[in-house]
């Protein structure tokens, strides 16, 4: 049987094709030496982590990004609001516990709204910056969240063990099975058998890729809106999918995916999520920080 695995805590971080990042660098001061740096802590900016559909001011405690967890809460325009916390101006590195951070705010925040996840580290100067975002990308951000409604990204690689597998080619291929008996009692050069005996196990391995993959998408179409099939990592990796399953469907495909996993039991399932609509959400803005004046 293979291993079947849904994490609910820390998780790799995958980076939004949505995300949206400013562009320039926080601001500069022109002097140098302790006291320009404290200055430069001590400016506060918002940290923005998503944006939701929402015409009330909402709170979510204290789970921001820093030393001390920040107050989490909601910058609204109209209907939408930009989910956000104090931070100081600057460049936040992507450690462990930063990225967690961040992850934990998106996590909370999707328990009750569909939300549209922004890049990490993503940092505006003002209240009036964000405003002036919601403002200018509202029927962006307004066309997605209608379509995002009630939906949940969910992350499903597949891999598997090439030398079993290669091995099961050589015990059902039978031009692969000639062939590797007549390298194996050829007393002269092998190499022309040998390269030939290479083309015909990658052959055949990419076909049972294949296969597979197929195979496993079908079964997952009918309890899933809709599915991306992003590139591979490494050797044992043969798919690398996302989905997005609607809310009232997600006990429906946890199931699936169990269901498959026990059917292709020579495979090994890396199953994720909930997540954020990463994969499935193509809002791409060009956003610049306030200038200094």
């Amino acid at each position: 049987m293979p291993e079947t695995k849904r994490p609910t805590v820390a998780r790799k971080t995958k980076s939004a094709r949505s995300a949206a990042k400013p562009v320039s660098k926080p601001p500069r001061s022109p002097q140098n030496g302790n006291g320009a740096k404290a200055r430069a802590a001590e400016a506060r900016g918002k940290y923005v982590y998503c944006i939701i559909g929402s015409s009330e001011q909402l709170r979510f405690g204290p789970l921001g990004i820093g030393s001390e967890p920040a107050d989490v809460h909601t910058i609204n325009y109209r209907d939408i609001a930009a989910v956000v916390s104090d931070t100081p101006i600057e460049v936040h590195d992507p450690t462990r516990e930063n990225v967690l951070a961040h992850e934990r705010v998106n996590e909370t925040v999707m328990r009750k709204h569909t939300v549209i996840p922004m890049s990490f580290g993503t940092v505006f100067k003002t209240r009036e910056d964000i405003v002036e975002l919601l403002r200018s990308a509202y029927d962006a951000f307004h066309d997605v969240l209608v379509k995002m409604e009630d939906k949940l990204e969910f992350g499903l690689k597949v891999l598997w063990d090439r030398d079993v597998m290669v091995r099961e080619i050589e015990r059902q291929d039978e031009d692969v099975s000639k062939l590797k008996q007549e390298i194996s009692v050829q007393k002269g050069s092998t190499y022309f058998a040998r390269m030939q005996y290479g083309r015909l196990v990658d052959a055949a391995l990419q076909a049972h890729s294949e296969k597979y993959v197929a195979e496993i998408f079908e079964a997952l179409r009918d309890v899933a809106v809709a599915s991306r099939a992003n590139k591979p990592i490494g050797d044992k990796m043969i798919m690398n999918a996302a989905f997005l399953v609607a809310r009232d469907k997600e006990t429906a495909f946890d199931q699936r995916v169990k269901e498959i996993g026990a059917r292709f039991d020579k495979l090994t399932f890396k199953y994720t999520g909930p997540w954020p609509p990463y994969n499935f959400v193509n809002i791409r803005l060009k956003l610049e920080r306030a200038k200094e004046k």
